[in-house]
């Protein structure tokens, strides 16, 4: 498939200034030219009509099939593999989806919804978590029985216990209770003794068996440091820190300057422990749905601690990735591209991938108004909205992953207790931000 093919910078900590090669200051100029300072309509609709939309989507759509179906209130916690009509596949549940669904209903009592029964739903994947907290430096069981026994050994990757930090943390303020403040706090430190481990070798392995380097002993995978970014800023948002502002500082660093790869202007997801590339197929990975949520983290490290020109140095990263992304046939984005160089596409669609860069556009118009940003954000909207709706095949919710044509099929098995719900809040929330201030940008960098 053919299809057509942004910094040098230095930096010790993501505080300082970011320049971008080929950027002047007249291209900047430009940029501010086609922005507005206010924004009255996205999508084609006034924002009142959008946010109308966005809270159907959230309360009228996802949470009432998820406390139907998903939600279990016997037991505690969220019962994902289940089918689009409502039919359990398994009553299992998933270490990293359990920290997710934490996150999502704490998030929702916090800002949108201050009901006992959200606080609840999370109060009762908390408990459950809790019965198999690990000793020492073991991660989360990877999965539990419906009562939260564990039916597998400890886990070998970050990525579930870091979902499990970020979610007691926002916890911790929606429930009043520090403690999980404190228990976030310990795993975040717990995985960063892990990760820096030369042992910590993970993923590559299943994607590229026959690699030259065999085992690939102590690689390192960016969406772990966008996790522990992420979890990074929503603590440092409820208090401050000075551990979490290093740790934060080194995930922005790390994934702006050893990630993206200059050559092809894009970040790619596997890098050696001593951050050197790979110069094989590996160095050639881009995963985009990753990059997408990456990308947008780092903009909102850059809203934190008031840095503009990384904010704009991301933004038109992201702006970038999104274009290469984009299917000139059929509409929306591509996930994975499995080899830059060689052009080589896998042409599947995912549902995520779509809606994260729908935070981060929106992100960019909140704080800069920039018309470009709202154009693309009116393209993927109205492409997600025509394409992903399960509603015209009689089932509600959204398709989570299918080929390029977005082809719809009855026996999925999973439905999502993150993206789509952490896309519809994070929106509702800047919607109702941007509604409040009558569409003036933010003004958060003045």
């Amino acid at each position: 498939m053919n299809r057509r093919s942004f910094l040098n910078s230095t930096s010790a900590s993501a505080a300082l200034a970011f320049t971008e090669s080929g950027c002047t200051n007249g291209d900047n100029k430009a940029d501010n030219k086609n922005s507005r300072q206010k924004i009255e309509s996205l999508a084609g609709m006034p924002l009142p009509e959008l946010r109308k939309r966005y809270y159907a989507d959230l309360f009228n759509e996802y949470l009432p099939f998820l406390e139907k179906h998903v939600i279990d209130n016997e037991h505690g916690g969220f019962m994902c593999n289940t089918r689009p009509d409502g039919t359990q596949v398994t009553t299992g549940k998933r270490a990293g989806y359990e920290g997710r669904g934490i996150w999502v209903f704490s998030f929702l009592y916090n800002n949108l919804a201050k009901k006992q029964k959200y606080l609840d739903v999370a109060a009762g994947s908390a408990k459950l978590l809790l019965k198999n907290k690990p000793v020492s430096d073991d991660m989360w069981p990877g999965s539990f029985t419906r009562t939260g026994e564990s039916d597998s050994p400890p886990g070998r990757s970050v990525n579930a216990d870091m979902y499990i930090a970020e979610g007691f943390a926002e916890f911790a303020l929606a429930s009043g209770d520090s403690s999980y403040f404190a228990l976030a706090k310990e795993i975040v430190n717990k995985c960063q003794r892990v990760y820096d481990s030369p042992g910590y070798a993970l993923n590559a392995i299943k994607r590229f068996p026959d690699s030259e380097t065999g085992g690939i002993s102590g690689i390192r995978i960016m969406d772990d440091w966008m996790l522990f970014l992420r979890a990074a800023t929503r603590m440092l948002e409820q208090k401050p820190d000075s551990e979490l502002e290093t740790l934060a500082s080194r995930c922005v660093d790390t994934i702006i300057n050893n990630y993206y790869n200059n050559d092809f202007g894009l970040v790619v997801e596997m890098l050696n422990y001593d951050h050197s590339r790979f110069d094989n197929e590996i160095g050639q990975f881009i995963n985009f749905g990753n990059d997408f949520q990456a990308l947008w983290h780092v903009m909102d490290e850059a809203v934190r601690i008031k840095n503009k020109v990384l904010f704009d140095t991301v933004a038109k990263r992201l702006r970038h990735h999104i274009e290469v992304a984009w299917d000139d046939v059929y509409g929306g984005v591509f996930n994975v591209l499995e080899h830059v160089d060689e052009n080589r596409w896998s042409l599947g669609k995912t549902h995520y991938a779509q809606v994260e860069t729908l935070v981060g556009l929106l992100k960019i118009i909140e704080h800069t108004g920039a018309d470009w940003a709202g154009e693309l954000f009116t393209k993927i909207y109205r492409y997600v909205d025509e394409k992903f709706p399960q509603k015209q095949y009689g089932y509600p919710l959204w398709i989570l992953g299918s080929d390029r044509m977005v082809t719809f099929r009855e026996n999925a098995t999973r439905i999502g207790n993150f993206h789509q719900p952490r896309h519809l809040m994070l929106n509702l929330t800047a919607l109702d931000r941007i509604i409040k201030r009558r569409g003036r940008i933010s003004g958060v960098f003045v």
